[in-house]
């Protein structure tokens, strides 16, 4: 499902506005390899992504985009970093900004495949070969494959 309905019902309301939305990124590990999927909207490389629906725990969120995205179960392994997204205007004028969870995920089972259409492509890339990403989606990268016991985060204070 590309937009979930309880935001297609708030478009309703406030129309292209801007919308403060909490997200995930499901950084998922499979030892010296990490899950990445191409984006149908943009063609870009990315961990999964995805919007934390009503009332659901973030870490919930990233296993259920995993699967609903890429076919593979995972589970949540740490937080890896707590970050705002840079504004973003969607091509039909929508505005909105996320509060990004990144979580360390651990592969269970499962073979990457494109699976509900947001992505056309999704696949292992070694650690060290990942694709062209953006510095904000290689961040994430980075938070969740370190080894460190806390979440990343900025402090402007």
């Amino acid at each position: 499902m590309a937009t979930p309905d309880f935001i297609l019902a708030l478009r309703e309301k406030i129309g292209n506005d801007p919308l403060w939305l909490p997200g995930v990124t499901a950084v998922v590990l499979d030892g010296d390899r990490a899950l990445m999927v191409r984006r149908a909207d943009n063609g870009a490389w990315t961990p999964v992504t995805g919007i934390v629906d009503p009332g659901e725990e973030p870490a919930d969120a990233a296993v259920r985009e995993v699967l609903e995205e890429a076919g593979v179960v995972a589970v949540p392994e740490r937080l890896a970093s707590v970050r705002v997204t840079d504004p973003v205007v969607y091509d039909n004028g929508d505005h909105a900004r996320y509060l990004d969870l990144t979580f360390r995920c651990r592969w269970v089972s499962g073979e990457p495949h494109p699976a509900d259409g947001e992505n056309t492509e999704a696949g292992w890339f070694p650690l060290d070969g990942l694709p062209p990403m953006t510095a904000g989606m290689r961040a994430r990268v980075a938070a969740a494959v370190a080894e460190e016991p806390a979440a990343r985060f900025r402090f402007s204070g």
